[in-house]
């Protein structure tokens, strides 16, 4: 038997959308713009300069994988000599953490996704009148799109005051509730979350998630998040490859969000850290520890949440850099017949207008001794759960299919 492993690094797309114009996203590329930026001295700060330097991610091909997914390598990468790569391109209709990851992992979305519509008020005042009640909070605060940060900023002080939570939504499928996690408490946010999910569910609503967003802070000034974020979601529609894996005898290991993402479903073990360097600590673990069959599945979050909503190129270029620097750690934890695909769910162009998620394919970047080099064309999402799920000597999922074959070359073709 093997091991596999998948490192997903949240947000990081890289262009190319075919559909990416119904999304209102035509042009947008995470890794492309960010390096561009970092290139013309625009992501210069705090520290970080210069072009981007990806040595690590560059030598698995990820500049490869762009240039082929948009037509343009992007500046500060180097060619891969002998790298073993992808690009995945999302069939699902929506470009939001769940979605990419469920496809990813061989279970692509068969229904829409409801979304609330960008007016104010955002929710229907029966959700809204429910969770007053079945609550029990004397009401609440924003009921609108928002980005979480800036919303906290302006209303944290009359949700501290008042005692009533900021609830509020974005172009996914999400309902977030954000509460000061001493004044308002976080085991009453999180129970407050479980009732909005009771009622979404009672309701027929196919709302993907809900997020608490516990916040601590005196004031406006310093209001900040959290790593005690809890997501809420809806269990995967069909078996995922973690739920093939325990089924076959291994373990899924879950590192970061992948729980709450997958509502826990086929997670034998769920390992949680205060940022992604810490949840990288975490996965090199889990590497390490893995048995035969078994089966790592680790979300690095920041390169999202904390950069591409934010609008943050340098910061997003700095995090970057920090996981290509700790790259290597995990590359040496690999044993002979290991397999690690590094990749992405969706993209969240830092560049771009709003600050919602973009519409991109992915590099699928593989490693392990005996790889194959060379391109595996352009791909779906599902096929990178399944090239894990034929390593590992699963049957074969209902879809995907594995662009991996060892001793022979790799099945694919080249973009359109």
């Amino acid at each position: 038997m093997s091991r596999a492993f998948l490192f997903v690094m949240d947000s990081v797309g890289v262009g190319g959308a075919p559909d990416a114009a119904d999304f209102g996203d035509a042009g947008s590329n995470t890794l492309l713009h960010i390096a561009q930026a970092c290139a013309e001295g625009r992501a210069d700060h705090m520290g970080r300069a210069g072009p981007l330097s990806l040595p690590n991610l560059s030598a698995l091909g990820f500049g490869d994988a762009c240039a082929a997914a948009c037509g343009v390598f992007p500046p500060g990468l180097s060619p891969a000599s002998a790298a073993t790569w992808a690009v995945a391109q999302e069939v699902s209709p929506g470009k939001d953490t769940i979605t990419g990851h469920w496809e990813l992992a061989g279970a692509p979305l068969s229904r829409n996704w409801r979304y609330f519509p960008r007016t104010e008020p955002s929710f229907p005042p029966v959700l809204t009148e429910r969770l007053i009640a079945e609550g029990a909070i004397p009401g609440i605060l924003g009921d609108q799109h928002a980005s979480g940060t800036e919303i906290i900023a302006r209303l944290g002080e009359e949700s501290v005051r008042t005692g009533q939570p900021i609830v509020y939504t974005s172009a996914d499928s999400v309902l977030q509730i954000a509460a000061h996690e001493e004044a308002f408490g976080l085991d009453r946010l999180l129970g407050l979350c479980e009732v909005a999910r009771a009622i979404l569910d009672d309701l027929g609503l196919l709302v993907g998630r809900v997020i608490a967003r516990p916040f601590v802070g005196a004031s406006a000034e310093d209001f900040h998040r959290t790593p005690n974020r809890r997501d809420y979601a809806v269990p995967p529609m069909q078996p995922t490859l973690c739920d093939r894996v325990v089924a076959a005898g291994g373990r899924t290991v879950g590192v970061g969000k992948i729980k709450d993402i997958m509502s826990g479903a086929g997670i034998s073990e769920s390992l949680k850290g205060k940022d992604d360097m810490a949840l990288f600590d975490l996965a090199v673990g889990a590497i390490r520890d893995a048995g035969e069959g078994d089966f790592v599945f680790a979300n690095f979050v920041e390169f999202d949440s904390e950069y591409g909503h934010r609008r943050d190129v340098p910061g997003y270029a700095a995090a970057l850099e920090r996981f290509d620097a700790r790259l290597p750690e995990a590359l040496a934890a690999l044993r002979p017949g290991d397999l690690l695909i590094v990749t992405a769910d969706h993209g969240n162009d830092p560049t771009w207008t709003g600050a919602d998620h973009t519409r991109e394919r992915v590099a699928a970047l593989c490693a392990g001794p005996g790889l194959t080099p060379g391109s595996a064309g352009l791909r779906a999402f599902a096929d990178v759960g399944e090239t894990l799920a034929a390593h590992l000597g699963l049957a074969p999922g209902a879809h995907g299919e594995s662009f991996l074959d060892a001793g022979r070359p790799l099945q694919g073709g080249p973009l359109p």
